[in-house]
């Protein structure tokens, strides 16, 4: 099954002969744009999933937006139809998930009508230009965010493909107190959960957000009770869709972790370390944890927090992340940008490496994990392989040396389609 799915406070082979014969002319790489041509990206380091050995001086040939072959030079002809983009000096890898972002800025508004060009930008400054082709909404307005994604669809804008839960539902009065005067939908019985969720997936909802710990106020968590919390994922999960839950506390990890939702949309380090015996409960029940590090140096910042308050909270963080990774749990890619106003990822990156995830456990949080988890049916999304969708990430830096430059695209490409940094409509 393919999941489709503003708070502020079509897969062609290129056949073998192609292997092995004559030179391409190089074009200007902002021509290389179009889904239906032979695209070549010539002499980067190419790694094609997570964990794979790299091929030094790759050549990935792409046709009609699939990747078609995957070799070194000296196995690979280019065809001298070809668009080429110059990848000498750069790493490539397989196109990034952000699987924790919303669409809730005062811009993504009247996204049915505003300018293509208008929204095509803002889309590449959040996330095409870091990487990010792929995305999972975790609570916006969600007409306005299927109207997003229906232009992006059709072509008339620039950007990746969006995955949206629409608003996450709360408990009784337990909106949170950083988006007041605005309200999130309440949940007040388990009679009630299951047609509320069944009615947002027929409303073109991809997945489920559930506040099992709200904020109610800076010092009051509302705990989603958990029959509510049972009876709104037996009814996503019987649609065969997936649940994400927005904790705060332990208590409402509890609630998520016994009610069966299926992502963890933070971490809790409001409450401390977490010891084995509960990472164990979680990787048992095989909930996925989207980190969020950034977020809390985020927030601690706005709230005044000084250097080392701000350094015990972000290594109790760490440490969670650090103890589920480290047991086999399943992490998925996600900094909360959209609510988060900084864009740029870079921190986040080296926050998971002080967790101890090498590289490749980085890459794959960012490509085959989600992958798995919102697409299971595409067995090859993630990874640069014959017959996969050209999604892809050329990289000014090596992230085996500096995991930073996961930050850094030179180049980006949705499915063969160069859109970044690339031309807007």
């Amino acid at each position: 099954m393919s999941w489709r799915v503003r708070w502020n406070v079509v897969p062609v082979l290129l056949p073998l002969s192609l292997v092995l014969a004559g030179r391409a002319r190089t074009r200007p790489v902002d021509e290389a744009t179009g889904a239906d041509t032979v695209v070549a990206l010539v002499g980067g380091k190419v790694y094609r999933s997570a964990g794979s050995e790299p091929i030094g001086d790759g050549i990935i040939l792409i046709r009609n937006g699939r990747v078609a072959v995957v070799g070194g030079r000296a196995s690979v002809r280019v065809p001298p139809e070809a668009r080429v983009i110059d990848c000498r000096g750069l790493v490539v890898v397989p196109g990034f998930w952000n699987s924790h972002v919303h669409f809730t800025e005062e811009h993504w508004s009247g996204a049915a009508t505003a300018p293509a060009a208008r929204l095509s930008r803002q889309l590449r400054e959040m996330l095409l230009r870091y990487g990010f082709v792929h995305v999972v909404d975790t609570g916006s307005w969600l007409e306005n965010t299927l109207a997003l994604r229906r232009r992006i669809e059709r072509g008339e804008v620039v950007g990746p493909a969006i995955l949206t839960t629409g608003p996450g539902f709360v408990p009784p009065g337990a909106s949170p107190f950083y988006i007041r005067p605005a309200k999130l939908p309440e949940l007040a019985s388990p009679q009630e959960a299951g047609p509320a969720v069944g009615a947002r997936l027929d409303q073109g909802a991809d997945a489920i957000k559930l506040f099992t710990g709200s904020m109610a106020s800076p010092t009051q968590v509302a705990v989603m009770p958990l029959e509510i919390v049972k009876a709104a994922t037996g009814e996503a999960h019987r649609r065969g869709r997936p649940v994400l839950a927005h904790p705060s506390n332990n208590a409402g990890l509890e609630s998520a972790l016994d009610g069966g939702v299926d992502i963890l949309a933070h971490t809790t380090p409001d409450d401390g370390p977490w010891d084995s015996s509960f990472v164990s409960r979680m990787k048992r029940a095989r909930m996925a944890l989207i980190p969020t590090l950034q977020l809390w140096k985020f927030e601690l910042s706005r709230r005044g927090a000084d250097s080392a308050t701000t350094e015990r909270f972000m290594s109790v963080a760490i440490e969670q992340l650090r103890l589920y990774s480290t047991a086999g749990g399943e992490v998925l890619f996600g900094t909360d940008v959209g609510y988060m106003t900084h864009y740029d990822p870079a921190d986040e990156y080296r926050y998971m490496q002080r967790a101890s995830m090498s590289f490749p456990e980085i890459l794959a949080a960012l490509t085959t994990t989600p992958g798995r988890r919102f697409e299971p049916a595409e067995t090859t999304i993630g990874t640069i392989e014959p017959g996969a969708d050209a999604d892809v990430v050329a990289l000014e830096g090596d992230p085996e040396q500096s995991i930073a430059a996961l930050a850094r695209p030179r180049y980006v490409l949705r499915s063969g389609r160069l859109v970044y940094p690339g031309r807007t409509p």
